[in-house]
């Protein structure tokens, strides 16, 4: 995921956003209430490891009630590191679809679940509507969709929630958004304003599978060997995903 103009330094802190009264003290909602009478969940990622971040405590508990999963890879994320001699885009391209299908075996999702578009990483939005027509053959209408916040201040993430919108509102079906660079550029003092009703999970039984499963985006953290760039992934943006909850929006 490369930062954009709305992604720069090291963002809102995630203190502040602890200390976010008026989210947090939003109604909580369950699983059961949160997924409905989906059959089949359907969450649409822009690069590997936005299913996780955004989502991989639903993801659980989706599994644990029996719940089918579905990933869309839309890109494979491997424009993250432009500059970088050992880490090329092919070779990233390979480490990243290898550290998706680990990630999901974390949350006992297989490799069978994924399906890879192979979007250029950056080119969402010039396939927009290639991605809209792909989403509206494949949905039904007890899937519950899931796609990233349609302002989330990446182009990629932004195009494939736009999307997402237009094609479950053509197949009839639920559909829910997932912030990931949000929480980076959002002032907490101003998520009312962005935010008009916020649905907040609690995923305390699913943390630690979702922090297994983070950590197996090596790449996207910084634990390969020859990579001389900052990791996508440091610890103060990895810090406002291993929280007890997920926060959606309708």
């Amino acid at each position: 995921m490369e930062p954009v103009a709305t992604i720069h330094g090291t963002g809102s802190d995630e203190h502040a956003w602890q200390q976010c009264d008026w989210l947090w003290k939003q109604p909580g909602i369950g699983l059961a209430d949160l997924c409905g009478d989906a059959a089949r969940i359907v969450v649409v990622a822009p690069h590997p490891d936005d299913e996780i971040l955004g989502c991989g405590g639903l993801l659980c508990g989706a599994v644990e009630r029996g719940v089918a999963v579905q990933v869309v890879a839309v890109t494979d994320g491997e424009a993250c590191y432009p500059d970088e001699r050992w880490w090329t885009p092919q070779r990233l391209r390979n480490a990243r679809r290898e550290e998706l299908r680990a990630a999901l075996a974390e949350l006992a999702i297989s490799a069978d679940a994924i399906c890879h578009l192979g979007i250029d990483d950056g080119a969402v939005s010039a396939h927009e509507q290639e991605l809209e027509g792909w989403l509206q053959r494949t949905l039904r209408d007890d899937d519950l969709v899931l796609a990233p916040w349609r302002f989330d201040g990446h182009p990629d993430h932004e195009a494939a929630g736009r999307a997402a919108c237009r094609a479950a509102h053509a197949a009839g079906c639920a559909r829910l958004e997932y912030p990931v660079w949000g929480w980076h550029w959002l002032e907490p003092a101003h998520a009312h304003m962005a935010w008009e009703a916020p649905k907040v999970l609690d995923i305390s039984n699913a943390i630690d599978r979702k922090a297994r499963a983070i950590a197996r985006f090596r790449t996207q953290i910084g634990t390969v060997p020859r990579l001389r760039a900052e990791p996508i992934l440091p610890a103060h943006i990895l810090a406002r995903f291993s929280r007890k909850n997920e926060v959606f929006l309708a």
